[in-house]
């Protein structure tokens, strides 16, 4: 019996709000899937168009939202591994063994496991991951735009753009926004700063 590999990607440690999302998954070798990349190298529309085949084709996939809270409670690289671990457990039927993008492996995992820096563009099950998480996490924030129309998170995912940074500016942060982030943390330093310097402002 062909031994099950999973292939392991994030997306979004880098934004200022909303989720990480990892993927994990396993491919069925019976049923390739053509035009697998690293999800940064194809165009949204080839990713959008792949993610169904993945769901489709793969013996099994998962996908895990990891929220602000819990980077904010955990840090972003440890929310990561958090994430990479409830993916690996999450799957049926279980990998034998997990391919993990990146240089570091999380604790506690249901199985062993090898890191592959690059292995987005070098792992078919690894690319299929990546897809996962970016087209389920892009899909996220749009869901969110709709909660906070003012950040633009349709558009920029959270990430700090210029438009993102002056709507956390003029708004102050929601709280889909990772507070133990330096932009985030400068913004509500800046308003509690004003609110003491100007009380009766905010009665």
């Amino acid at each position: 019996m062909t031994q099950l590999v999973a292939g392991v990607d994030e997306a979004g440690r880098g934004p200022l709000a909303g989720p990480v999302s990892v993927a994990a998954v396993i491919l069925d070798p019976l049923r390739p899937i053509e035009g697998l990349d690293d999800s940064k190298r194809l165009t949204e529309r080839r990713r959008e168009a792949l993610y169904p085949l993945i769901i489709e084709r793969a013996l099994a996939w998962r996908i895990e939202f990891v929220e602000a809270h819990e980077i904010d409670a955990l840090n972003i690289l440890q929310a990561t591994m958090t994430g990479m671990r409830r993916a690996i457990a999450g799957l049926s039927p279980c990998a034998a063994h997990a391919l993990i993008d990146g240089n570091r492996l999380p604790e506690g995992l249901p199985c062993p496991a090898t890191a592959i820096v690059g292995g987005d563009g070098l792992e078919r099950a690894i690319m299929a991951a990546s897809i996962l998480a970016k087209v389920a996490r892009d899909a996220r924030m749009r869901e969110l735009h709709a909660l906070h129309p003012q950040y633009g998170f349709d558009r920029n995912k959270g990430y700090p753009s210029a438009m993102h940074l002056e709507a956390l500016n003029q708004h102050g942060p929601c709280q889909q926004h990772r507070r133990s982030f330096a932009p985030v943390q400068r913004v509500l330093r800046e308003k509690a700063h004003y609110a003491d310097r100007h009380p009766a402002s905010c009665t």
